[in-house]
């Protein structure tokens, strides 16, 4: 058990924190290392087995990340860009894997983790499953078969709680669209629909953003052409599947060299 890499789980109080705690917990592969909340969160100094209702596991929240990722082989973080930002310039100087799951990154937030990239692997993805990287690889796929007579349309809902539009799924997915056709996604990326719009510009690609209920994701791209439509969809019913990626992710890169990697590295597509 102690040859296990150790994992630590960045903002565990969360919905997602908690899902990744239980998933390497649960785990024969990877050993639950260290759980990180913010200074003065309740779970600070308690077992984090009993802060989440259930027996003690022997693993104590703290707040200061220094001396967690010292101690451990990889990072899982799902926070928030400000924090995932910090939190990869600690994983670099610990020379520990960084996963990150954080979404709503600025480029400068992107550029950042770049950086701390140079010093130790890092693996980024708007989403950590495997049905919806499959999903980017036949958008890309897809639109690079169809020309302009075919708009493009990503189509995404979401729970009530998400703070950021369009989805970092749905980003990744208009991006893949966009490298199939050979332009930037920045450039043709039509997203602000309200009011008078006027006609959809040929060669965009939309964005339309559902929020409502506990939807954990549902993603849809949309080729829709005069007489024709083609629609690729994935429905996410657990958010299990993104922390069972997450490890995956984790123990991939045990031994890879520095470097900014993506889902797609790990799954081989």
């Amino acid at each position: 058990m102690s040859d296990l890499p150790g994992i630590v789980i960045t903002g565990g109080s969360g919905r997602m924190g908690q899902i990744l705690i239980k998933t390497v917990l649960e785990s024969d592969k990877a050993k639950l290392a260290g759980v990180i909340e913010r200074e003065g969160h309740d779970w600070v100094g308690q077992d984090v087995g009993t802060a989440m209702g259930g027996a003690a596991v022997g693993v104590t929240v703290a707040y200061d990340p220094v001396d967690a990722f010292a101690n451990a082989q990889a990072i899982i973080d799902f926070t928030s860009p400000a924090a995932t930002v910090a939190f990869a310039g600690l994983a670099a100087q610990a020379r520990a894997v960084h996963v990150i799951g954080t979404t709503g990154m600025t480029e400068d937030d992107v550029a950042a983790i770049d950086r701390a990239a140079r010093h130790t692997p890092i693996v980024r993805a708007r989403n950590m499953s495997l049905g919806v990287n499959l999903l980017t690889k036949l958008t890309e796929m897809v639109a690079k078969a169809l020309d302009e007579d075919f708009d493009i349309e990503v189509i995404e809902a979401h729970h009530h709680h998400k703070v950021d539009a369009p989805s970092g799924t749905a980003l990744m997915l208009g991006e893949a669209a966009a490298a199939g056709r050979g332009v930037v996604l920045k450039d043709v990326s039509d997203s602000g629909r309200d009011g008078i719009t006027g006609a959809r510009k040929r060669g965009d690609i939309g964005f339309s953003a559902i929020r409502g209920g506990d939807i954990v994701g549902e993603h849809d791209v949309m080729f829709a052409a005069a007489g024709e439509r083609i629609v690729l969809r994935h429905l996410a019913a657990d958010r299990r599947i993104f922390s069972r990626g997450a490890l995956k992710a984790a123990l991939w890169a045990q031994d890879k060299d520095p470097g900014a990697y993506d889902m797609m590295d790990v799954l081989g597509l």
